[in-house]
């Protein structure tokens, strides 16, 4: 169907290539109508011969129409791994994204499909955290020294911790959250809440030294604390990264540390999470067709690569920067979704 600006544009093309040879086909044909065949008018090889003329300039194009279609859903499974790779490490919510995106320029694919898409392509933007953080994160690793080892079991039994309380109550309320919190409107207002906290606690924190600068520092304690942070991020439009940077921040984590450490807790929460949601789709009797197959890689490749970028900016950024902008984005957000849901349902009461 036309239903894209690549289809409109080659609807227009064909017009544009048939009309000279439509008006040409017309006009004997007309004519042919007003001479009857008793004084030489023509006995209707005019017609056949164009509708034949149509045909064959028709049938190129639709194929091309055909392409041009299948480009573009890919087009829109990339567009949305750009998405997921940019939004899941900044503290800006990549739900609320999803929404905005999918209202704007809906995903062909099914409700089911889409769900579990938009969860398992989080493996592909995961998968990125383990390659740049694999020497920091690798305990085998014959480089280090026994008491880097040490360190590095210690980071992971804090990465544990920390997600021990959003992977319990995830997995006990993943479906019913799903089904009374995934909405535009709670998205919305989560994006706006937590963007005023964002900048609450980085006006609060401008006259202050942080307290915690390495991850020794950081106490399995504080780890429970951020963790539970985490379980907030159970509703959609919190942002993972983001509440548990803001978790790490309240109890005085320097800004690298509360960022890098959400990374980290990303690892076995983002693969829970990808894992479950794919096993209850096959347990629920859907299955995956070879073009969903390879949107799903599509989407993972994407978010992975463009995930890489994301936190090698992030990094760099909060070196010189504050998390405050980010506060001022979600809050613009928010308003912008809310002020769509408005729209949509002022326009159906007209």
């Amino acid at each position: 169907g036309f239903d894209s600006p690549i289809g409109y544009l080659l609807l227009c093309t064909v017009i544009c290539r048939l009309y000279p040879d439509i008006v040409g086909y017309i006009r004997p044909i007309g004519q042919a109508v007003k001479t009857p065949p008793s004084h030489g008018g023509n006995r209707g090889s005019i017609p056949l011969l164009a509708i034949e003329g149509i045909i064959r300039k028709m049938v190129p194009l639709v194929f091309l129409q055909v392409i041009a279609m299948g480009c573009l859903d890919y087009l829109q499974i990339i567009i949305i791994g750009i998405i997921e790779g940019i939004t899941e490490w900044l503290p800006v919510s990549s739900t609320g994204h999803m929404i905005l995106f999918e209202s704007l320029w809906p995903p062909k694919m099914t409700d089911a499909f889409s769900e579990m898409f938009n969860v398992v392509i989080q493996l592909g933007a995961i998968m990125a955290v383990v390659v740049l953080y694999f020497g920091k994160l690798n305990p085998f690793s014959g480089k280090k020294t026994p008491q880097q080892k040490k360190e590095t079991w210690s980071i992971w039994g804090k990465v544990v911790v920390g997600c021990l309380p959003a992977a319990v109550l995830g997995f006990l309320l993943d479906d019913w959250i799903d089904e009374h919190f995934f909405n535009a409107l709670v998205v919305s207002i989560a994006l706006i809440a937590y963007g005023v906290f964002f900048v609450i606690v980085e006006t609060v924190n401008k006259n202050r030294d942080p307290k915690i600068n390495d991850f020794n520092s950081l106490s399995y304690k504080a780890v429970l604390f951020i963790g539970f942070m985490q379980v907030l991020a159970l509703i959609p439009g919190t942002s993972r990264s983001g509440v548990t940077i803001l978790g790490a921040m309240i109890i005085g984590c320097s800004r690298f540390i509360a960022a890098e450490y959400t990374f980290y807790l990303a690892i076995p929460i983002m693969f829970g999470a990808g894992g479950l949601k794919a096993v209850k789709y096959v347990l629920k009797g859907a299955t995956v067709s070879n073009n969903e197959a390879i949107m799903l890689a599509v989407g993972c490749v994407t978010a992975f690569v463009v995930s890489i970028l994301t936190i090698k900016f992030l990094m760099g950024f909060i070196k010189k920067h504050d998390f405050e902008p980010f506060g001022y984005y979600r809050i613009i957000l928010g308003a912008l979704i809310l002020g769509i849901m408005f729209n949509d349902a002022f326009t159906k009461l007209i």
